[in-house]
């Protein structure tokens, strides 16, 4: 007979197990004047699966709608401890468009905070799915009582590959792509994430990254890895974030560069950070103005590259100790490369049209490649768009060109072309363009990205209309918000004859100059 070692499967839920034991009286979170340990944490996630297994059946989807509070976060546990799939929706949609990933991904249950009802009742006008609903919050907050009084239930999980979340992000064609998340790269992706941001038990993260966006890099897992306080948020406020780092000693949060200057042009900016403040900023790569402004505040910036089918940052800026000894001038450059892949991933590839690896001389561009453990399942329900996203050897395509380095730093030169990053968020041209393209005077529309001094881009349309039509710009850019989220309509309609290569297709390269460098005299109607 022979004795055979047994292992566990992988589920980042195992680390709030842990925490309940290892720090089972340390603060775990807080939220408002809510504040509760790690046993008190554990005990409240198997209270909300014990709620959800009256619904649910292993592998449903239960969809979130709230805005960064205890209830989302403590949903990352309990969904998968009642074996079920967790879908964190966007606050910011549209009702259509939260209408079309509720029937998409066929929630039967949806948690919605009080803050959010009207719009998840407009969104259930649209929607096929019945779903129970779940209130928190506000005067009837049935959340509350059920957890207070539910049984303790955990599910083990049996495939450490097997789904635990879904989340939604637009695809090239305008329509949003479900990107299945499996246990174990939640798991390593949440341990690169507390190793590269060096979180343990004097840490206090703060929640400004929405959790909503690819599970929030992961760090609703990693905070809990480290033993660390969990600061909730419940919107982005300069003040509030200025309070916390004065008042409440927070240490870390994740942001996009907006945040940052945000930060640097509040009054309470006046007051330095009391201690170091460590965060990770994602998108476009802040100035080095901006850079060497929060510095000095006291914020010390690591940028970050990653998309949502890499579960969030799969390269990282990794600070050399040499560069301490730079000037500023000399470090800028360094810093503002996209880097190395982080901990849990393979090293990165950048590949010509042929998939050859291009030279590392910091000028031949290529395609990035990314490879490890925290890659998405695929794309839900999309079997084509899965197919499309990786190479023949499994290697997924990225879309962003940039150059190697001879350090092996790599460096975005552009992103998928179509792709405007504002404020953080994604939003896919096509699908403002369908937009404008709805309306009857519209002959034809391309949407590009324009830069903006708080939201780093911003879309601004290039319109031909119709023979003898005339519309105001303000009027097209409130029929296109009528249609899809605020956020992604364009904040500027140029009109005119749009620039068309010989075989018509319209040339956004052109644009985007134009947009860098508009005319003053631009036309507002036609």
């Amino acid at each position: 007979m022979t004795n055979e070692m047994v292992f566990s499967e992988l589920t980042p839920v195992a680390f709030a197990e842990r925490a309940a034991k290892v720090f089972p009286d340390r603060l775990a979170v807080v939220d408002g004047g809510l504040r509760y340990s790690y046993a008190e944490l554990w005990q409240r996630v198997q209270a909300l699966a014990g709620v959800l297994t009256e619904y649910v059946r292993p592998g449903d989807r239960v969809a979130v709608l709230a805005p960064n509070t205890h209830v989302l976060l403590e949903a990352h546990y309990g969904v998968p401890l009642a074996g079920a799939v967790l879908v964190a929706l966007n606050t910011r949609l549209s009702p259509a468009e939260t209408a079309y990933i509720l029937d998409h991904s066929g929630a039967s249950v949806v948690i919605v905070d009080a803050d959010c009802r009207e719009a998840l009742t407009e969104a259930l006008k649209h929607s096929t799915v019945r779903p129970t609903v779940i209130d928190s919050g506000g005067p009837r907050d049935e959340y509350e009582s059920l957890v207070t009084g539910a049984t303790a239930q955990a599910t083990a999980v049996t495939d450490e590959r097997s789904l635990l979340s879904i989340n939604y992000t637009s695809g090239t064609t305008g329509r949003p792509k479900g990107v299945m998340y499996h246990h174990r790269g939640a798991y390593l992706q949440a341990l690169a994430m507390a190793y590269h941001a060096k979180l343990d038990t004097s840490s206090r993260y703060l929640w400004t990254l929405p959790m909503f966006h690819t599970n929030g890099w992961c760090f609703p897992w990693a905070v809990t890895a480290a033993g660390a306080v969990h600061h909730c948020l419940r919107k982005v406020d300069p003040a509030q974030i200025w309070r916390a780092i004065h008042e409440d000693g927070v240490s870390h949060f994740c942001a996009a560069p907006t945040v940052l200057a945000m930060l640097a042009e509040d009054p309470a900016a006046a007051v330095p950070a009391p201690r170091p403040v460590q965060v990770f900023v994602g998108g476009a790569p802040p100035s080095p103005a901006l850079l060497a402004k929060t510095d000095r505040l006291g914020i010390h910036t690591r940028h970050l590259y990653g998309l949502t089918e890499t579960f969030g940052p799969a390269v990282v800026c990794e600070w050399q100790p040499e560069w301490h000894a730079l000037s500023p001038q000399s470090r800028a450059p360094l810093v503002a490369r996209q880097g190395i892949a982080n901990i849990v991933a393979e090293p990165l590839r950048v590949v010509d049209a042929r998939g050859a690896d291009v030279p590392a001389d910091a000028s031949t561009l290529g395609e990035i490649l990314l490879r490890g453990n925290n890659l998405m399942l695929g794309y839900y329900r999309d079997d084509e768009a899965t197919a499309a996203a990786a190479t023949a050897d499994g290697w997924f395509r990225s879309g962003d060109l940039g150059v190697m380095h001879p350090d092996g730093y790599v460096e975005l030169r552009d992103r998928a072309k179509d792709v405007i990053v504002s404020g953080g968020e994604n939003i896919t041209s096509v699908e403002v363009e369908n937009a404008l393209a709805e309306h009857p005077a519209v002959l034809d529309a391309a949407v590009v990205a324009m830069p903006h001094p708080k939201w780093g881009e911003v879309p601004v349309a290039y319109v031909t209309l119709r023979t003898d039509a005339s519309i105001e710009e303000a009027e097209l850019i409130a029929f296109v918000r009528e249609r899809i989220a605020r956020f992604k309509a364009p904040h500027r309609v140029i009109f005119g004859v749009l620039p068309k290569t010989s075989t018509g297709k319209i040339q956004k390269d052109l644009l985007r100059g134009r947009a860098v460098h508009p005319p003053l005299d631009r036309p507002r109607r036609r």
